[in-house]
């Protein structure tokens, strides 16, 4: 076996185990080995490789099973720091976690339009050095920053190649951030880093195949498959929001007619609620007025956010019908109307879909509201430390 091979069968074992505690901590040594088949010995020396390096420490003892009470692992939330971006299209937020997720500082700032590329890397860098200036935290102790960005990104060069809300292009944000900070720099799709976030934080991590959908001032969806995202060949893979609903619909921000997202993001509720009730455009000019209405018990108003549901349950029986996932995560300020839409949707996906397992497919609503893509830039840096193959 050549020496580069050995290395880098250390350096996958090294990662298994790690992302191993981190996902089922606290942990013992011994189950460790059960799970990923592994050798006690090699289990015990990649621990304590870890635990020098300061990324596992020991704490509680676990039940003893008839010997010595073993000794249970953690991953050290406190070893190592990421900074997070949720890049546009109205904000940018960014934010200083541990490794665990755990939000230490953030700052956020409303992105005034129109903008160039120069100015919104400007407000890009004086976000994160607001965290940083805020923080005590040591910076060889930083290992990145992750940015979620609206729009279409070129992953390998951290390229935003078309940002349609804030009409920019070609903004470099990995090379100017890079050269800024002195870090690490990973650039993903805003929607894309929502569904790693939620593969990470929500409670997903044994789920072999999710889709998060992203449904607010625009609809972004991403598809992680065995805790790696999918990008497809030319990084467009889960531009849900642009499947066509209706060829002689609205126009898109694309330029295509009927896409989806001309139907279900907040602004679309509203003009659809306008069209539909006689004084809406007076009583209610966005999504979150129409909710208050509808959840006050006004029929009108529920029937608009159960008709937008139902049409959202057609898009997702079609992403259903193309991936067949275990599970669809929805996201977004649409879905501060869960209470409403969720029956709907199911309802339409069960009347819908192929099969009688399609039919039951897990749909929820994140419980990370939020902070789901903040947290998925976050995870764009963890994905490497952890799961690195």
């Amino acid at each position: 076996m050549q020496r580069g091979t050995f290395q880098l069968m250390k350096s996958v074992n090294k990662s298994l185990v790690l992302n191993k505690i981190r996902t089922f901590e606290p942990i013992s040594r011994a189950q460790i080995a059960k799970e990923t088949k592994l050798t006690p010995p090699t289990v015990s020396s990649i621990v304590k490789e870890l635990i020098e390096e300061g990324l596992v420490i020991e704490k509680e003892l676990g039940a003893s099973q008839g010997g010595r009470k073993p000794t249970l692992l953690y991953v050290n939330s406190s070893a190592f720091y990421v900074i997070g971006v949720d890049a546009g299209p109205e904000t940018i937020r960014c934010i200083l976690s541990n490794l665990s997720g755990e939000i230490l500082e953030q700052s956020s700032a409303i992105i005034p339009k129109p903008i160039t590329n120069q100015a919104f890397m400007t407000m890009l860098k004086d976000g994160i050095r607001n965290v940083l200036q805020a923080s005590s935290v040591e910076e060889d102790k930083i290992i990145g920053i992750g940015v979620a960005m609206h729009g279409v990104v070129e992953v390998e060069t951290g390229i935003a190649l078309f940002a349609p809300n804030l009409e920019l292009k070609n903004i470099q944000i990995k090379a100017e951030l890079e050269e800024a900070f002195n870090l690490n720099v990973k650039v993903e799709n805003d929607g894309r880093a929502m569904a790693l976030g939620e593969s990470w934080f929500g409670g997903h991590a044994n789920v072999e195949s999710m889709v998060a959908v992203n449904l607010g001032r625009g609809v972004g969806a991403g598809i992680v498959i065995n805790g790696k995202l999918y990008h497809g060949a030319q990084d467009i893979a889960g531009e849900l929001g642009h499947m066509t609903i209706d060829l002689h619909g609205e126009r898109c921000t694309c330029g295509n007619r009927g896409c989806l997202q001309t139907f279900v993001t907040g602004s679309a509720i509203a003009a659809y609620a306008h069209k539909k009730i006689k004084g809406a455009s007076q009583e209610a000019d966005t999504a979150e007025a129409i909710y208050e209405r509808a959840i006050a018990g006004e029929q009108e108003y529920i029937e608009v956010f159960q008709e937008i549901a139902e049409i959202i349950g057609v898009g997702l029986t079609n992403l259903i019908h193309i991936l067949n996932p275990d599970k669809i995560i929805l996201g977004g300020g649409v879905m501060n109307s869960r209470e409403i839409m969720l029956p709907v949707i199911k309802q339409t996906i069960h009347q819908r879909a192929l099969t009688g397992k399609a039919k039951e497919t897990q749909v929820e609503a994140t419980n990370l509201y939020d902070n789901a893509t903040v947290l998925g830039a976050i995870s764009l840096l963890l994905i490497e430390l952890f799961n690195p193959m």
